[in-house]
């Protein structure tokens, strides 16, 4: 029999609004019963193709013919997708997650040790001293004062721990601006809001020669410093140095601000699983892994593109086309994992797909898993009666095209029994 012709797509299916912020889940279900790849379009104007079933995903993630390099991107996701200008496009944008082997894999090879499971997990004791430092910091109150989340301690800790990871001395952390990370959100050329966007994006990379000049003068045993070595010895070039130490300050800590949210809203919706890693703090490893399944920060995967016009799960998809996967849908799949819906701390089902898969499998997993264990386990520990302070409607969602969390985390908790010692 001849082969069956490729499934045309209809419409694009729209991927924005406060209510697909809020919880985008109800339309993830309903695209992966219809089927494993459909045409998309993001507020910016780009049409995409996204992946939504959890063995798709999987597939698509390791498919060879896939690439992540900008070149590869066509005209028409161009004109839409490309929204930071140059020169800073080609100079801060060839980082890790827009490079194909073998590039990719030498790149790469420079971070791998800073992040080793063993090496993170020797910092553990400092990161957990990190954690009470900013519980003590807190401000004092009623049991019926609400202190924003985000703002004392989602914010703050990981870009802590990050600096200690990375090598980042006091004097430049101190000078970091949280707002810098929002160069990563779409801002089109037509936007009012550009202005303020080309501004950050200066002052970003201003700050990124400021780094790579005192590491040069001042060189230790940090990354930053092996990664301003490898630059002077021809190992990279300006603008990947530049990129890699980018995608370390925006990547490496923003996704964990935001997983500690959804995290926590997760268990505000669950008291008794909130109760249980209270009274069982052993289960807080595999808690972290079931709330990364449950509702991921990592939402969607940066763009892949074909090299030629192929046929993917049944759907012809054009060179230069973005393919994009849907972690989160993914790890609902409900042929992957049971009552996907359904917060499990037991839950037997294996890995879920929250740090991706395949050569771009997030390289500070490991890192990351700690950071939310120390963060949550903390919390929960120092903070009793630890609730919500408004409605959960109330929350503000973070308009971020791949990512979810939300910008505001206000709580109260039971302040007159709040152990202020670290033990």
């Amino acid at each position: 029999m001849p082969p069956s012709e490729p499934v045309q797509p209809a419409r694009p299916v729209h991927l924005s609004g406060s209510a697909y912020k809020r919880d985008p889940y109800p339309l993830y279900a309903r695209l992966r019963e219809e089927g494993p790849i459909h045409q998309v379009l993001f507020p910016s104007g780009v049409t995409a193709w996204l992946v939504t079933g959890h063995a798709a995903a999987q597939s698509t993630l390791a498919d060879p013919r896939l690439g992540k390099n900008h070149a590869r991107g066509n005209d028409r996701w161009r004109a839409r997708a490309s929204i930071m200008p140059e020169p800073q496009h080609s100079q801060l944008q060839v980082h890790l997650l827009h490079q194909d082997p073998p590039k990719h894999t030498a790149m790469r090879r420079l971070i791998t040790d800073a992040f080793a499971p063993r090496r993170v997990e020797e910092l553990r004791p400092r990161f957990q001293e990190t954690a009470d430092a900013l519980v003590d910091g807190m401000p004092a109150g009623s049991d019926t004062d609400a202190v924003d989340l985000v703002q004392c301690f989602a914010a703050r800790f990981p870009f802590q721990v990050l600096a200690e990871v990375i090598g980042l001395p006091p004097h430049l952390a101190a000078r970091f601006r949280r707002e810098w990370g929002g160069v990563v959100a779409p801002v089109g050329p037509d936007d009012p809001r550009r202005p303020a966007y080309e501004e950050l994006l200066r002052g970003l990379q201003g700050y990124i020669a400021d780094v790579v000049a005192d590491r040069r003068a001042h060189p230790g045993e940090g990354l930053l410093g092996r990664l301003v070595a490898a630059r002077d010895a021809g190992e990279l070039s300006q603008e990947e140095l530049d990129s890699m130490i980018f995608q370390l300050l925006v990547a490496g800590q923003e996704p964990v601000t935001n997983q500690i949210t959804t995290a926590l809203v997760s268990l505000f919706r669950h008291p008794e699983a909130m109760e249980r890693l209270r009274s069982e703090p052993g289960l807080m490893p595999a808690a972290v892994e079931e709330l990364m399944r449950l509702d991921s920060a990592f939402e969607l995967t940066t763009w892949r593109f074909l090299a030629e016009d192929a046929e993917l799960h049944g759907t012809r998809v054009p060179a230069g086309d973005s393919v994009i996967v849907s972690l989160c849908a993914a790890n609902r799949d409900p042929e992957r994992f049971p009552d996907p819906d359904t917060l499990d701390l037991d839950r037997q089902q294996g890995p879920h797909l929250g740090f991706g898969h395949g050569i771009h499998f997030c390289p500070g997993a490991a890192l990351a898993r700690i950071e939310l264990q120390v963060a949550l386990g903390t919390l929960i520990r120092r903070l009793p009666g630890l609730r919500l302070a408004v409605p959960e409607e109330k929350l503000p969602w973070i308009p971020a095209v791949l990512g979810r969390g939300t910008s505001e985390l206000p709580v109260t908790f039971d302040r007159g029994v709040c152990p202020r010692s670290r033990g």
